[in-house]
This record gives C-alpha cells, sequence and structure tokens, in this order.
C-alpha cells in the first residue's frame, strides 16, 4: 500500500508524508530545509562578492577600464528584464500550484524556462565575444587598452567575471532542470506535484536566482568610469 493510499485510509491529506504530523509541520520542514540551503548558497556567492570588494578597491582603474572597454552594459540590461521577467512568471506558476491550475502552472513555467534560456544564450554571446579577444584566464589571456593598465591585474578583473556569472549561470541550468522535472511530473500527474510546495520551493530558489543576478548586474556591468 503506497504511503498516500495510507494516509488517505487513515484520514490524512494525501500527500502528507508519514513521518509528519500534519500538513502544517510538512510545510514548515519545506520552508526551513530550503532555507537552510540558501543560506549556504549565499555564503557561497559572499566569498566571492568579498573577494569582488577587495580587488575592486584595490584596483579601480582597473575594473572601471575593463567594465566599460569590454563589457556591454546594454546586453546586460536586457538580461536583467528578462530575469525580472522570469520572478514574474514565477510568482504566477506558484500562485497556480496553490489554486491547484495545472494549465496555468504549465504555461508559467514554461515561460520561465523560455526567459532562462533567453538569458543563457545572451551570456554565451557575451562570452564568445570575451574568447574571440582572449580575455579567458589563463596563459592566453590578452589586454588591448590605451590605458596603463596591468594585464596581471586586468586577468583578475575577468577571473571574478567568468567566476561570478558563471557560477550563476550554473544555478540557471539547474534552475531550468529542475522546472523541467517538475513541468513533466504535472503532465503524468504525479501526486508529489498536486501538492503546491515543491513549486513553490523551486519559485523561492529562482528568487534567489534573480535576486543574484541583481547585484552583478550593476557590480560588473555599470561600474562608474572613474572607477
Amino acid at each position: 500500500m503506497s504511503v498516500e493510499v495510507a494516509h488517505e485510509a487513515h484520514g490524512h491529506h494525501p500527500t502528507l508524508h508519514h513521518q509528519f504530523e500534519d500538513l502544517e509541520q510538512q510545510n514548515d520542514s519545506y520552508v526551513v530545509g530550503m532555507w537552510t540551503f540558501l543560506v549556504t548558497e549565499i555564503m557561497f556567492f559572499g566569498g566571492l562578492f568579498l573577494a569582488y570588494t577587495v580587488f575592486r578597491h584595490s584596483n579601480p582603474e582597473v575594473f572601471a577600464d575593463a567594465g566599460h572597454k569590454y563589457l556591454d552594459w546594454h546586453k546586460g540590461s536586457f538580461n536583467t528584464v528578462v530575469l525580472l521577467s522570469s520572478s514574474l512568471s514565477m510568482a504566477l506558476a506558484v500562485y497556480s500550484a496553490q489554486k491547484a491550475n495545472r494549465g496555468a502552472q504549465l504555461l508559467f513555467l514554461g515561460i520561465t524556462v523560455l526567459c532562462s534560456f533567453i538569458f543563457l544564450g545572451v551570456k554565451y554571446l557575451e562570452w564568445s565575444a570575451e574568447f574571440r579577444e582572449f580575455h579567458l584566464p589563463g596563459p592566453g589571456f590578452r589586454y588591448v587598452t590605451d590605458a596603463h593598465i596591468d594585464t596581471a591585474k586586468a586577468q583578475i578583473f575577468f577571473c571574478l567575471y567568468f567566476a561570478m556569472t558563471g557560477l550563476h549561470a550554473l544555478h540557471v541550468i539547474i534552475g531550468i532542470l529542475i522546472m523541467s522535472v517538475i513541468g513533466f511530473m504535472i503532465v503524468a500527474r504525479k501526486p508529489c506535484v498536486q501538492y503546491y510546495m515543491p513549486v513553490e520551493m523551486t519559485g523561492l530558489y529562482w528568487h534567489f536566482v534573480d535576486i543574484v543576478w541583481i547585484f552583478l548586474f550593476p557590480l560588473f556591468y555599470l561600474i562608474p568610469k572613474n572607477g
């Protein structure tokens, strides 16, 4: 006998797992678990943001020169709008899950995934341009500028740029995979996704991904010309 059937036989909600006394306790466990995970992610990104702060404070002219000369703020702005749109569609997907509207859930999850692919496509164009300019950190790194910029220090900027935006892109890809799996489970009418919490926790993760980009965008693309 399945867990869901057993719960129904004893008068429990079909999505309540046996280790929980009621849905409220189960929901609290979901929320605490997700926030615990997100705190570890914040600490992970926090180390990179700290490194960025230290190196930018030490070399403001390098960050100003590299940011203005080689990063396209138009593409960065477009991607910001795309991710903010995906946050809206994800919020609507969560609302639809709470209302048990399968069709709307699939629609808004699909829009969020589409926005994610658009974001990654723009990042691909940006990274490709940097590869062509030999800005990938390593033995073949080159940096051409009219200013008197130390190549080694310029490489630090691109190390941080690729590390931070690359790690963020990895989280976007993970989000796409999670949303795709949930979408397939909704289509297959799996019992676990008839309950809104899996979609809501996915939404919480996705909003975290969007917030990280909200910090990355001004730090790399909107650097003042005077550093």
